[in-house]
């Protein structure tokens, strides 16, 4: 039987007590960032968070669309270990796409829904500062081989100043994830890294990681093999079993930093089900993943 509209919003009330004045750091990819309809409705979400008195934050990423513009101008993508490859004309390359076309257009979405934004990369402020990762080793026809993946960075301090004033003055932060090294270069670093050290410095309430899978899976061809509710203990050994493989390994690692710096609960979501977002928020029935600290019998 269909939940009643009020009863619905009866539901809602006690997590929108909960989650008043509070930060939650979103970090939006996958189909949402080449399929307009989807990125709408995930807007619309946020900016009914804003007029319910929540502070969302906007980490966006944007891979297929650098790959995309990089085959347009001649250039093939190149991979190591699910990192891009970034020599100086492919850091360009994701400038122009991150900051230039995928930040403004969500800034744009946001006013058109009746939210106020504000778009930033790492440089902003300082607000990401990171390092060049060095070259990694690999075994070539048994010969071990050093490898320079460019540009790629980790982070090493997020300065959150200018989060807290565009926050505070009513604005949602839309954040491209470029980092930027002490000599002033740009730096390319995973979305779901960023999201996760953002939220960790923001001490925010909550970590939301939308994909297109239902959540964390112990069997991907299974969308029915949803695990729930994974723990920072359970992490390593669902590495080492190989559930957590391939794309999912740097949102996990993204939501363990985060819950292991004070955020209460990251969540990993399907971001093409319509109002994911809200109702792994609003409602009784979460719809993706948790991470949390806490062992599952004390949830």
């Amino acid at each position: 039987m269909e939940l009643k509209r009020e009863n619905v919003l009866i539901e809602a009330l006690p997590y929108m007590q909960e989650f008043y004045d509070s930060i939650m750091v979103i970090k939006v990819g996958g189909n949402a960032m080449v399929n307009p309809q989807i990125m709408e409705d995930i807007i619309k979400d946020i900016v009914l968070l804003r007029y319910v008195g929540i502070k969302p934050v906007i980490v966006h990423g944007g891979g297929p669309e650098i790959t995309e513009k990089m085959e347009r101008m001649g250039k093939k993508a190149e991979f190591f270990q699910g990192l891009r490859i970034t020599d100086d004309e492919t850091m360009e390359i994701a400038r122009m796409v991150l900051v230039g076309n995928i930040n403004t257009k969500i800034v744009s979405l946001i006013g058109v829904f009746g939210g106020k934004s504000i778009g930033l990369s790492g440089h902003d402020g300082r607000m990401i500062l990171g390092h060049k990762q060095g070259a990694k080793k690999v075994i070539v026809d048994g010969v071990e081989t050093e490898v320079d993946i460019g540009w790629v960075g980790e982070c090493e301090v997020i300065n959150p100043d200018i989060l807290h004033i565009v926050l505070e003055n009513g604005y949602i932060p839309v954040i491209s994830p470029i980092a930027v090294d002490i000599k002033g270069n740009a730096l390319n670093i995973n979305a779901d890294i960023v999201a996760g050290d953002i939220a960790a410095a923001l001490h925010a309430k909550k970590l939301i990681l939308m994909t297109d899978v239902p959540g964390l899976l112990k069997d991907v061809k299974d969308p029915s093999s949803r695990i729930s509710c994974v723990t920072l203990e359970d992490i390593d050994t669902l590495i080492s079993e190989g559930v957590i493989q391939g794309g999912m390994i740097p949102k996990i690692k993204g939501a363990a930093v985060a819950v292991e710096n004070g955020v209460e609960r990251a969540h990993i979501i399907n971001g093409n089900v319509p109002h994911s977002m809200l109702l792994e928020l609003f409602t009784d029935c979460g719809v993706g993943t948790m991470v949390c600290k806490l062992e599952k019998s004390q949830e």
